[in-house]
């Protein structure tokens, strides 16, 4: 469907994204996972656990519109003395890759946005889907915050381990690697009923832990790995809630990233970054996840064209909307198209499945259609 030319923006918005089906995913994701996972981390907290949370404002805004009273036990969640808000990119986009002023300016409302909604101002930053490189490290470092993330691969963390704390060239902003195996076990393997390690057990996992040579173990997983990527018949909640005994026998004291930026008796040490982001996404965790195939690579030049256009607009509400087409998801749910295997069938864990009856051809061009409409509509 063609869009209006010169169509105010709300009414664009209105035409281009489907509300009914983001109101019936999200919904069905907090009734899977936020609504039991909440209450959870809250008593966890309580028995000794850290949590480290961060949430996109585009998300807020979702849960201000369907799930009020989610959104409040969440800040309730963010103000436990455990807990610690992390800022994210506002709409969990990939803005860095084309716009490293307006991602500082993004990440900078970021922040201000999470005092006004948590009360609270974070001091270490996420971005989207942990893309870390050289550029993106400076541009946080010139938003002002004071620790950020890497996922710890091998092909970025060479020889070193991935638990210590590192910086860049010399710069201010602390580096904490994601530990990759560990988080991997719970977040992708802890369902695969053909992975040599499964059933995991707390206590097991509790010892890996202990064991990782180092002075800090960072684990990170999605949210939504508690009750939606791994439904609750697997046996995900009650690992969760066998953690903090299992960890405190094995001698493991939790804390929070704030609190490992602040360790007076740990060394920062140097860790070169390239200009090609790592990721925490896919098998080998670079921008190949994103763009390795050539549907991807036709929607990431449609985005940033639809961006570029939006900007020599002017309008604030055509880039809010342009924003919006940048999320990663709109890169991250095509990397099935012409794969086979467990990485393709993640990637199209993410793909409605209302879409699916069009076949992939006809799926793709409807795809790319939402662009190009946009930049009709605009020019």
């Amino acid at each position: 469907m063609a869009l209006p030319w010169g169509a105010p923006a709300a009414e664009l918005a209105r035409l281009m994204f489907d509300h009914d089906l983001n109101r019936h995913y999200f919904q069905k994701v907090a009734r899977w996972c936020y609504r039991p996972a909440l209450p959870l981390w809250r008593r966890l907290l309580d028995e000794g656990l850290t949590l480290a949370l961060g949430v996109p404002l585009s998300t807020v805004k979702q849960f201000e519109t369907w799930a009020p009273d989610l959104l409040e036990e969440m800040q309730g969640l963010v103000a436990h003395p455990r807990a610690e808000l992390v800022a994210v990119e506002p709409f969990h986009a990939m803005t860095m890759l084309v716009d490293l002023p307006t991602f500082v300016t993004q990440m900078e409302l970021a922040r201000a946005g999470a005092a006004k909604r948590f009360g609270v101002e974070p001091v270490v930053a996420d971005t989207t889907e942990m893309l870390m490189s050289a550029d993106i490290y400076r541009a946080l470092e010139a938003a002002g915050y004071r620790g950020t993330f890497i996922d710890g691969r091998g092909w970025v963390m060479q020889w070193r381990e991935s638990t210590h704390r590192y910086s860049f060239d010399g710069g201010s902003l602390k580096i904490l690697p994601r530990h990759f195996p560990l988080s991997d076990d719970v977040g992708y393997r802890f369902s695969n009923q053909s992975w040599d390690r499964w059933p995991l057990m707390a206590d097991t996992y509790a010892q890996w832990v202990r064991d990782a040579p180092g002075e800090f173990v960072l684990l990170a997983w999605d949210f939504e790995t508690f009750g939606e990527h791994h439904n609750r018949d697997t046996g995900i909640f009650e690992f969760l809630e066998a953690l903090p005994d299992a960890l405190a026998a094995n001698g493991v004291t939790c804390v929070t990233p704030g609190e490992v930026l602040q360790a007076p008796d740990q060394d920062v040490h140097d860790l070169p970054l390239t200009p090609f982001p790592a990721t925490w996404a896919g098998e080998r965790g670079g921008l190949e996840f994103f763009l390795g195939n050539h549907a991807q690579q036709a929607i990431y030049r449609l985005m940033s064209v639809a961006y570029g256009a939006a900007r020599m607009t002017g309008d604030a509400e055509l880039i809010e909307i342009a924003h919006w087409l940048m999320q990663s998801d709109n890169l991250h749910w095509l990397q099935w198209v012409g794969r086979v295997g467990a990485e393709a069938d993640v990637s199209a864990y993410f793909t409605p499945q209302e879409w699916m009856w069009m076949g992939t051809e006809r799926l793709l061009w409807e795809h790319q259609r939402v662009y190009v409409n946009f930049l009709d509509a605009i020019a």
